[in-house]
């Protein structure tokens, strides 16, 4: 039996990064006893942990609160819930991960903990895990990209050329100038994608394909979203750093992750040696991405079977791309039972 929203209590819970930067988790809880341990949602770029709660009939949170999980969703540098500010995904898997694990365990008392991460809370997450930060994270699902982001050809085109002129104008991009504009670049970003994106009626939606992806939609298919979530997703996506566009572009050239900035506690190369976690990965893409190809999690499952083979698992998901993965409408039985079994298998099983 699913325990319906209006029985779940949410709290919002300040924290500090590292490197003093506010972040905040959101922590869920049901009447049922949470009695497997602690789990932490993060969500990706321009967005924020609310992300995992969609309008649709069962998200992503009530099947693992049924399942048994204390559900946290961190709200990291990333988050339009905070103030805006220059990020890149090495400051986060630096200073933003490991302190939102130490408050998790802290407040909970586990000694470990497990992890569902997505786009680039996945490779933030992923990098501080690879690099030996967050030891007490035994178990983790990536969705979309991890160590090794490959796009579309139109995307690289777009990262390569675009991020330059953007810079000259503004700091971030930001899909919520489908509804309101700041200045004149931002209306000439917004005429240019409605007079080249007609697969819906919904600018935020367009706008969201033009910063992301090359796709019409590239995050989702408009099969797989209700009405009420295709409406929902206008208020979910907002500033992104031009920062993270230069630091994924030197990554994709470069094939992997490259940490931008002066991070010591980060490997100048992080595919170069084995990972220094003990974490049990599960890589799940869909098909159909088309903001990062499947190929990304596949790369980065055989870097991972290189170093320690048969430890961990990939699933290929047809039908879904990027976020539709957590609010497609039937998400609650395509893919959220992937998550949740990989969840319950121990770290040292065999997928």
């Amino acid at each position: 039996m699913i325990i319906t929203r209006a029985e779940h209590r949410t709290e919002v819970i300040p924290i500090r990064a590292r490197d003093n930067t506010p972040l905040s988790l959101v922590h869920v809880t049901s009447p049922l006893e949470a009695v497997k341990g602690p789990v932490i949602l993060v969500h990706g770029s321009g967005v924020r942990a609310e992300l995992f709660r969609p309008p649709v009939r069962t998200t992503i949170v009530d099947v693992l609160l049924d399942d048994g999980w204390d559900v946290w969703m961190l709200n990291w540098r990333a988050s339009i819930d905070l103030d805006p500010l220059s990020w890149t995904l090495a400051d986060a898997a630096v200073y933003d991960h490991p302190a939102a694990v130490e408050h998790v365990l802290g407040a909970t008392g586990a000694e470990t903990m497990k992890a569902v991460i997505h786009c680039q809370g996945s490779t933030s997450f992923t990098m501080s895990a690879v690099a030996g930060l967050l030891p007490q994270v035994d178990t983790i699902v990536s969705n979309a990209v991890s160590l090794h982001p490959v796009v579309p050809a139109f995307s690289r085109l777009k990262i390569n050329y675009l991020t330059p002129v953007v810079k000259a104008f503004t700091p971030y991009l930001s899909p919520a100038w489908g509804y309101k504009s700041q200045g004149y670049f931002t209306r000439a970003i917004r005429g240019l994608v409605k007079a080249t994106h007609h697969e819906c009626d919904n600018t935020v939606c367009k706008m969201v394909s033009f910063t992301y992806g090359s796709g019409r939609p590239a995050l989702w298919s408009h099969e797989n979203l209700d009405d009420a979530t295709h409406q929902w997703l206008i208020g979910e996506f907002a500033e992104v750093p031009v920062t993270f566009f230069e630091e994924m572009g030197r990554s994709i050239k470069a094939g992997h992750m490259v940490a931008a900035g002066d991070h010591p506690e980060l490997p100048d190369n992080l595919v170069a040696e084995a990972p220094q976690t003990d974490a049990r990965f599960a890589f799940i893409a869909g098909l159909d991405n088309l903001c990062f190809l499947p190929e990304s999690q596949q790369r980065t499952y055989e870097f991972f079977q290189k170093h320690r083979p048969g430890k961990d698992s990939l699933h290929l998901i047809p039908g879904y791309g990027h976020l539709d993965v957590f609010f497609g409408d039937h998400a609650w039985q395509d893919t959220f039972p992937i998550i949740v079994d990989e969840l319950n298998r121990t770290p040292e099983s065999k997928p």
